[in-house]
């Protein structure tokens, strides 16, 4: 039997649903949520994210404003467009949107918004708090996995969960939100020595590698809940043959490409008992998490 298809798209509209209300209530007292994104270069991906972002915002009712810059910008240009956002008090939330052209310095630049206004959790402070359960801002993509697991019946208490990958925006916050919520965790990488048999263990496996496919059906317990975090673009039709589903892949025949995940899923979705799509799985949950977090800096 298929595994259940844990819905992202449909979670993320309860959340937003939610926060209707709160942003409601906050701008009868004459506070707008606001988000501030800085965006530099021409980076088509990042425009498309950001574009996204703007559009959610403006179907709950935030105020957004995208600083715009160029691709030959320098570090103190973008500082300078971050330490405005920073004064500004119909400005809440300030996001830095990655990758920056290569001369600006990324981590000056991110580790520059404020503590108070850090709606994606990355600065330092907002991490500290994570580790220490008593959260800021927690990560927007690990939040709405947390999220996605609540709303959807799964408990991970006292559960053995595995995070495949170790970076400081999925990877690290998963592993201590999942270890907050009473799972036994394991983190994985690159350097994990006999993969297949530490991701088997999992009764909740989230795979965030940014390698379409790595996840397989040896890499998965029976009955075990897959959480598939990685977004690639695949143009390969030998790709696509092994990491589509019959009717996408009539779909990659006609545009030439295809968005995939890490995961398998034709083959990991008779192994597993429930699982994460892409898109429309994880995707989804990110931006609805961002706009929580705008509006909890509002509050």
């Amino acid at each position: 039997m298929s595994a259940r298809i844990l819905d992202g798209r449909a979670v993320a509209a309860q959340i937003r649903e939610e926060l209707r209300a709160e942003v409601g209530s906050l701008v009868s007292r004459g506070r707008r949520p606001g988000l501030g994104v800085v965006l530099a270069g021409d980076d088509p991906a990042s425009a498309a994210y950001v574009r996204g972002k703007t559009r959610a915002c403006e179907e709950l009712g935030l105020y957004s404003e995208t600083a715009r810059l160029p691709a030959d910008v320098s570090t103190q240009a973008v500082l300078d467009r971050i330490a405005d956002f920073n004064r500004r008090d119909d400005v809440h939330g300030v996001l830095v949107q990655l990758p920056l052209p290569a001369q600006v310095d990324a981590e000056r630049a991110v580790s520059s918004v404020a503590p108070g206004k850090d709606v994606d959790g990355f600065l330092p402070e907002n991490v500290g708090l994570l580790v220490r359960k008593r959260t800021r801002f927690a990560p927007c993509t690990p939040a709405g996995i947390m999220q996605l697991l609540a709303r959807s019946g799964i408990a991970v208490a006292g559960r053995r969960a595995v995070v495949l990958g170790r970076s400081d925006i999925v990877g690290k916050p998963m592993a201590m939100l999942l270890l907050h919520a009473d799972a036994t965790v394991t983190c994985c990488h690159s350097r994990t020595p006999d993969l297949e048999s530490v991701t088997r263990e999992a009764d909740v496996l989230v795979a965030a590698v940014g390698r379409p496919g790595l996840v397989t059906a040896a890499h998965v317990k029976a009955g075990a809940v897959v959480i598939d975090v990685g977004m690639n673009r695949i143009q390969d039709p030998a790709l696509a043959e092994r990491l589509l589903v019959p009717e996408r892949r009539e779909r990659f025949a006609e545009r030439g490409e295809a968005l995939v995940g890490d995961v398998c899923f034709p083959e990991v979705r008779e192994v597993a008992g429930a699982i994460t799509p892409v898109p429309g799985g994880v995707g989804p949950l990110t931006i609805a998490m961002l706009l929580h977090n705008t509006v909890r800096a509002a509050g």
